[in-house]
Parts: C-alpha cells; sequence; structure tokens
C-alpha cells in the first residue's frame, strides 16, 4: 500500500517569493513543494499537492483525501482565522493534519493569532520558513502506522 500526504496551500500562497519577503521569504512555491516532496520521500510517502486561492476548491480537495491519503499537511493562509467550514472539513475526514505557517503568526498582528485549527491539530509548525514544510511532514507522518 502506497502511503501518502495532501499538502495543502492556501490563499496568496501562490505569491511566495514575491509577497512581502521580508516576512514569508524569497523561496517560491515550487521551491515549497520540492522540500515537502522530499521530506515525505524520505519517509516512504508520496506528496500530492493543492494550492488554490478559493476555500471550496481546497474544501474538495480535502475530502478526496480521504480515498487514498494518511494525513495532511496544510497551510490555510488567511482561512486560518476565518474557516469554520475548513475546520470542520479537515476534522470531517477523519485525516491527521499538521497546521503550518511560514512567518510567526504569534509575533505579528492580533489577529493572526487566533487559528481555527490550533486545537485539532495533530501537528503545528509556526515561524520556521519554508523548511518548517519539512519538519511539519516528519511529524505527521512518525504518527501514521
Amino acid at each position: 500500500m502506497t502511503h501518502r500526504i495532501l499538502l495543502v496551500n492556501g490563499p496568496n500562497l501562490n505569491l511566495l517569493g514575491v509577497r512581502d519577503p521580508g516576512v514569508y521569504g524569497t523561496e517560491t512555491l515550487a521551491d515549497v513543494e520540492r522540500i515537502a516532496t522530499e521530506a515525505a520521500a524520505e519517509a516512504g510517502f508520496e506528496l500530492r499537492s493543492i494550492q488554490s486561492n478559493h476555500e471550496g476548491v481546497l474544501i474538495d480537495a480535502i475530502h478526496a483525501a480521504r480515498e487514498d491519503c494518511d494525513g495532511i499537511v496544510i497551510n490555510p493562509g488567511g482561512l486560518t482565522h476565518t474557516s469554520v467550514a475548513l475546520r470542520d472539513a479537515l476534522t470531517g475526514v477523519n485525516l491527521p493534519f499538521a497546521e503550518i505557517h511560514i512567518s510567526d503568526v504569534n509575533a505579528r498582528e492580533e489577529f493572526r493569532r487566533f487559528s481555527y485549527l490550533h486545537d485539532v491539530a495533530a501537528v503545528r509548525v509556526i515561524g520556521q520558513g519554508v523548511n518548517g514544510y519539512a519538519s511539519a511532514i516528519a511529524q505527521l507522518t512518525a504518527l501514521i502506522p
């Protein structure tokens, strides 16, 4: 059986490397996906990636993951602070998931400090830059039998 992780990147993460490099760095979404793919392979997992600026597309991908994935790594972007629907999708599919944020959201604006996912995520990685994706994958895959 093939073990697989779904990597979900939410709104505006397609602008990595361009949007506010002082906060998010100069690495691109392609760099993130390469780092994540390599980390998954090291753990013996395949990786499927999706990025969308549309909440419903992300929710549909999460729902589909229950068919062939063992876990989810998600950077929900701004949906972190606003989306009960995203939380419901993640808890509804009954897959362990890791919440990741490139920047230290706890050291930024007050509204970024709240996450609808914080209390249901199996793993949280915050403020480690794009290398945090590798950490999130390593920690999540360690929880999957």
